[in-house]
């Protein structure tokens, strides 16, 4: 799915201009929190292992663009419940526990980021149209919780905690 979604990402920043995504980087972002001391990690942890809901699947099926931040990202054309319900759980056991989530005024818009900083004179438009793409299944087993570093090529990502998805709380 990275590698389908990685080549999207560089046809679409050859045709736009723009930093393609690279493909060790792709994901969906269901909570931003920001900095977050190292010392609440663990915390941090225990609260995601609340979240109860089933693996599900998602088809990853349109292209679009928001203008204000110059960024092409890929999604879905239906919104799924069980990401909805994944979305919800997570930011209910992460308030509970006293973290602040980024972004929370805006609705969820689930997307994955494929490319960035597209130049004003190449965005898409009536001109440049968005491609169709062929849907793309993703098949949701597991969340992650990701430490970020910027870098010069870009944010570097290292895996902190992982949190399978499960029908049932564990006693």
């Amino acid at each position: 799915m990275a590698d389908r979604l990685g080549d999207i990402a560089q046809d679409a920043a050859l045709s736009f201009g723009g930093r393609a995504t690279r493909r060790e980087t792709i994901h969906l972002t269901l909570a931003f929190l920001g900095n977050v001391a190292e010392s609440r990690l663990t915390e941090l942890s225990s609260a995601a292992h609340e979240v109860c809901v089933a693996p599900f699947g998602l088809d990853i099926d349109q292209l679009g663009y928001w203008s204000h931040n110059h960024l092409l990202w890929a999604g879905c054309r239906t919104q799924l419940a069980p990401l909805n319900e994944l979305f919800g759980q997570l930011c209910t056991v992460l308030a509970r526990a006293g973290f602040r989530i980024g972004g929370e005024a805006r609705d969820f818009a689930p997307h994955v980021t494929l490319v960035r900083r597209i130049p004003d004179v190449a965005a898409p438009s009536e001109n440049f149209p968005l491609p169709s793409i062929q849907p793309i299944h993703w098949h949701c087993e597991r969340f992650v919780l990701i430490g970020s570093t910027l870098s010069a090529s870009g944010p570097v990502y290292r895996v902190i905690d992982e949190f399978q998805l499960r029908a049932t709380k564990f006693p």
